[in-house]
């Protein structure tokens, strides 16, 4: 990592030294001819760069000066923003306010005297610092060579960004895949839990196997629970039990004690067939292990843990069975996973040469599949034989010769890296392993070290960040991604061998201070805590590591007033990061306004005001100075402001025009209900205007009726969410947010409508609407609420305005809402910019809770041709047209029905030979109160691969055409008590794996295991559970 930062740094110093600004800055100090110089001596050492970093790995006397020179580059660096701090308030002295008369006392004759005089003194100082560096060099006999710029690196895009072939995409694995599949299957195991361990290497892929297995259909269908857990090395009991209980409830357990934590455990696994994964366990002590597993054997039987280890002696304390041994890929699935890193498109070249070269280096990668998808994207950007000889013939044959492990072929991918993309990568090592890697953060963490950099000043930083994101992708730095509904990348993981490899270069400068801080070194830059909550007196190795400048607190603990976060930040002068999200502190430092060169601050909470105590603890005036911040910021505790709502002027949110996010926050349980609440949460939000580049606008909990007027103003915001603002009555036009793609309103008790009318919508690209817990919500606008009344005889369609690119639609808990967003055609007086709702690209619809919902309209249904998922719950009014349903919703794959009045089943001929065509896969019937047969509209869904019909207390039958059904694979009936048998086709159904009938008293008795009337019928089905009993 040296030289990528080493390179990187000077560029920014040469910048900084070259700026007029700091040159006057020099004239009035007195030390311009210091600066010169000092520009002068890293021009000098810079033309040495990669030679060094080429020695230092024969070489411990160059890696050492490399480590002196960067310590030393650095402390420049930070002296120059210091100077960038004084040119900053020597700017503010313009501005009329108490901060400017501090900076006017500041910059006296006195000040200016004293602080030109201490910052001569240590140009000098570091100047002879660097001097002697500098003269070092001539020992070491180094090769001056131009380096590279920063913007200067090789960058070969992939034609369609879109083509990178995701992880679950796994080659060569299906024999073992079949051979752990069997396994987990196996219902004649001696143990109810049984555990199986798969044991190989680093880098063989048992993580990816795992998956493999974990998210195959049959798997998923035949355990209950189904539960992934990495285990934390060291091994942690108590957090081991949180993890799987955090996965069984699906959220953070909300107590951390230790006797309720494995009591939630065995109350959600006792007596349930379960998968359980444990990934990457390293723990060799039994004792351990035994404790563990004591609380995992309440188990059904049948029920399996399944266990990821590099350690033999692991499989033979936790296994019930013999550990499956993984192996490498064969050789020609080991070419086959290579051609496709390596090549284009996956395929072959003509150039026979350049295969048998391949063919040549695959033999050095051992059949790991790791290796092979280092080397082959290493190698995807290398364009001529030439390149791919001397590679062989050079640097892999010499690392080969050094040692017979994959780390030193994983370092190599590194090696060739530009120098940008090193310290990227290295940087990335902050972020402990298995933890998911948000991207956005990390590249605007990456922004504010100054990473990343543009020659085209007219590219915005995130952008670039993001193509340095996918070039180390490509590469195969990071894997397990995670893709919104978007196609955008939002997160990420790391190999643990890459994540070593990260470790490694990035040395003493990266630390992950996890459980304790005593690895942390004066030269350590960048830090990673779980917390300091707990500290009561600061470590020495944090007041010894001054120059910090990234602190990531990431795991939540409990809230907490520990003023050790006073002392330790205010000793960061140099920070440039700092993530507090798991701190959970309850008011921020005093001295974050004095970290000028902070540029990522996501969590900022506002301390409670107190009268006894004269100096406030996280005011928002802290933020003044901070103008560097990007990407997001959260403010929470705002309710503690409204005594005092002009002290968020000072925060001068309107300056931070790199912000993208922006959360404000209040307690919606803390304040009354008063006018005067009221008033000031108006003021208050009206006083924390941000600049216009915004992006996205969060507001939680705003007592106010109407939002600040500047909301109207933000052109540029794609998301907009309100939320639990009760009193909240007007919303601003949505045509002031031409580039809106996401609107979520929930818990608005007071809004009735959401726009007035006559604003035209119709050109935004809106895709993602919610709107949830809205009381008295009736319609869009009051307009066309009359335009309605006027034209819709049925009253069933308040009308919405047309958004062609929505791609999902939410709306719940709305009582007063009769229908749902589209205007009935024929309506002729209707306006030109509330035409028929195009909802072709609708993918996704969710109605619940709408208590006057009585109908859907053929009309509306004929544009849902897109439509893959449609949930409708607790709209008891509805009646549901299943015939015009499934004949104009020829996408859909999920549908699910819940209380509603009732199914209409009016099939005719034509009608049943358009539904031959479906693509529903999942379809779920509960709470139909009327329901005596199925639909007759889905006799001919031969594509139907999950059937559930639950709490259908009239229905007496199922009809015998369910024999066409010959893709279902499971059959569920659950509180349906008046079925009384099964039909005849059930025997005939080719795919059926599982039948569960559950709270059926007269089917039970007819299903009996051997004697029951309908047993024939269902004996081949290969798991069939019947009550409490599983056959």
């Amino acid at each position: 990592m040296a030289e990528a930062v080493l390179v990187d740094t000077a560029v920014s110093i040469a910048e900084s030294l070259g700026s007029l600004a700091l040159q006057e800055i020099g004239l009035l100090w007195g030390f311009k001819y210091e600066l010169k110089m000092l520009g002068n001596t890293v021009s000098t050492i810079q033309a040495v760069f990669l030679d060094a970093e080429e020695q230092q790995a024969q070489n411990h006397a160059v890696k050492d000066w490399l480590r002196k020179l960067k310590d030393a580059m650095y402390d420049a660096d930070d002296l120059l923003d210091d100077f960038s701090t004084q040119l900053l308030r020597r700017q503010v002295m313009t501005r009329d306010n108490k901060m400017a008369k501090q900076v006017r006392n500041f910059f006296s004759k006195s000040n200016q005297l004293a602080y030109g005089f201490k910052m001569g003194h240590r140009i000098k100082k570091l100047r002879k610092r660097l001097d002697e560096i500098a003269a070092d060099r001539i020992k070491f006999g180094f090769t001056e060579r131009p380096t590279a710029t920063r913007t200067q690196f090789e960058h070969r895009k992939r034609e369609d960004t879109h083509s990178f072939v995701r992880d679950e995409q796994v080659i060569g694995r299906e024999d073992e895949k079949k051979a752990v599949k069997k396994l987990l299957l196996d219902s004649d195991a001696k143990e109810d839990v049984s555990i199986i361990p798969i044991v190989g290497i680093g880098g063989l892929g048992k993580t990816t196997l795992a998956q493999y297995v974990f998210n195959d259909e049959e798997v998923q269908n035949h355990f209950e629970l189904r539960l992934w857990v990495c285990v934390p090395d060291p091994f942690d009991m108590k957090i081991i039990v949180q993890k799987i209980v955090e996965c069984a409830i699906e959220r953070r357990p909300e107590t951390l004690e230790m006797d309720l934590l494995q009591r939630l455990l065995r109350s959600k696994m006792d007596r349930k067939r379960y998968l359980l994964v444990l990934d990457d366990v390293w723990n060799e002590n039994r004792g351990t292990w035994l404790d563990l597993e004591t609380l995992l054997l309440g188990g059904l039987r049948g029920s399996k843990v399944l266990i990821t280890t590099r350690s033999t002696k692991v499989a033979e304390i936790t296994g019930t069975v013999s550990p499956y041994l993984l192996g490498g890929l064969s050789e020609s699935n080991s070419w086959d996973l290579f051609k496709k890193m390596a090549f284009k498109d996956g395929k072959e070249p003509k150039n026979t040469k350049l295969v048998e070269i391949g063919r040549e280096i695959l033999q050095k990668c051992a059949q790991v599949p790791l290796a092979i998808r280092s080397i082959g994207s290493l190698l995807y950007f290398k364009n001529s034989e030439v390149d791919w000889l001397y590679f062989k013939n050079s640097e892999l044959y010499k690392i080969t010769q050094q040692d017979n492990g994959i780390f030193p072929i994983l370092k190599l991918s590194y090696d060739h890296l530009p120098s940008q993309l090193k310290q990227c990568f290295a940087y990335c090592s902050l972020f402990p392993k298995d933890f998911e890697i948000e991207v956005e953060v990390l590249i605007q963490l990456w922004i504010a070290h100054g990473f990343i950099h543009s020659s085209d000043t007219n590219r915005c930083l995130e952008d670039v960040g993001r193509e340095y994101f996918m070039n180390l992708l490509w590469r195969s730095f990071f894997q397990d991604i995670n893709i919104n509904e978007y196609g955008d990348i939002e997160a990420c993981k790391m190999h643990d061998l890459i994540h070593d490899l990260a470790e490694s270069v990035a040395g003493d400068e990266c630390i992950i201070s996890i459980p304790n801080v005593e690895k942390v070194v004066e030269i350590t830059r960048h830090m990673t805590c779980d917390s300091l909550d707990s500290l009561r007196d600061i470590p020495t190795p944090l007041l010894k590591a001054h120059k910090m400048r990234t602190l990531l607190l990431l795991f939540p603990t409990r809230p907490s007033h520990n003023p050790v976060y006073d002392t330790i930040i205010s000793s960061f002068e140099c920070l440039r990061a700092l993530n507090m999200s798991g701190s959970n502190i309850q008011d921020v430092p005093n001295f974050i306004g004095k970290l000028t060169a902070l540029q990522t601050l996501t969590l900022y909470t506002l301390g409670k005001k107190e009268s006894s105590i004269p100096k406030q603890k996280g005011g928002l005036r802290d933020l003044n100075s901070l103008d560097e911040l990007r990407g997001e910021l959260h403010i929470k505790c705002l309710e503690h402001l409204r005594s005092s709502p002009l002290e968020a002027k000072a925060a001068n949110l309107e300056r931070k025009q790199y912000l993208r996010s922006l959360e404000l926050k209040w307690n919606p349980q803390d304040g009354s209900d008063s006018d005067t609440t009221i008033a000031n949460d108006e003021q208050l939000l009206q006083n924390l205007r941000p600049h216009l580049n915004l992006k996205q606008l969060h507001i939680h909990g705003f007592a106010g009726v109407r939002l600040s007027s500047w909301v109207s103003l933000l052109s540029n915001l794609v998301d907009i969410t309100l939320w639990d603002c009760k009193w909240c009555q007007h919303i601003p036009p949505l045509d002031c947010f031409p580039s809106l793609k996401m609107l979520h309103l929930r818990k608005l008790s007071a809004l009735e409508y959401i726009s007035n009318d006559g604003n035209d919508v119709s050109s935004l690209s809106l895709e993602s609407l919610t709107l949830s817990d809205l009381p008295k919500l009736r319609g869009w606008g009051r307009m066309r609420d009359a335009v309605t009344a006027k034209h819709d005889k049925h009253h069933h369609l308040p009308l919405f305005p047309s958004f062609p690119c929505l791609s999902s639609l939410d709306i719940s808990d709305c009582p007063m809402m009769c229908l749902i967003p589209v205007i009935a055609p024929g309506s002729e007086t209707t306006p030109s910019s509330f035409s028929l709702s195009t909802l072709s690209k609708l993918k996704s619809l969710y109605l619940q809770c709408l208590e006057e919902l009585e109908y859907l309209p053929e009309e509306w249904l004929q544009n849902l041709t897109s439509l893959e998922t449609l949930e409708i719950s607790e709209c008891r009014k509805l009646r549901i047209p299943m015939s015009p349903l499934f004949q104009h919703l020829t996408a859909l794959e999920d549908l699910q029905i819940s209380t509603p009045k009732e199914l209409v089943s009016n099939e005719v001929e034509k009608g049943a030979q358009c539904l031959g065509s479906t693509t529903l896969r999942r379809l779920y019937i509960q709470n139909v109160p009327n329901l005596v047969s199925l639909p007759r509209e889905l006799r001919h869904v031969t594509t139907l691969q999950e059937l559930q019909i639950e709490n259908c207390p009239t229905l007496k039958s199922l009809p015998e055409w369910i024999g066409n059904f010959t893709s279902l694979q499971m059959l569920k009936i659950l509180n349906c008590p008046n079925l009384v048998s099964l039909p005849e086709g059930i025997h005939i159904l080719p795919s059926l794996h599982y039948l569960i009938i559950g709270r059926c008293h007269h089917l039970e008795e007819r299903c009996e295991q051997g004697t029951g009337e309908d047993w024939p019928k269902i004996a081949h089905i290969p798991y069939f559970y019947c009550g409490q009993q599983f056959f």
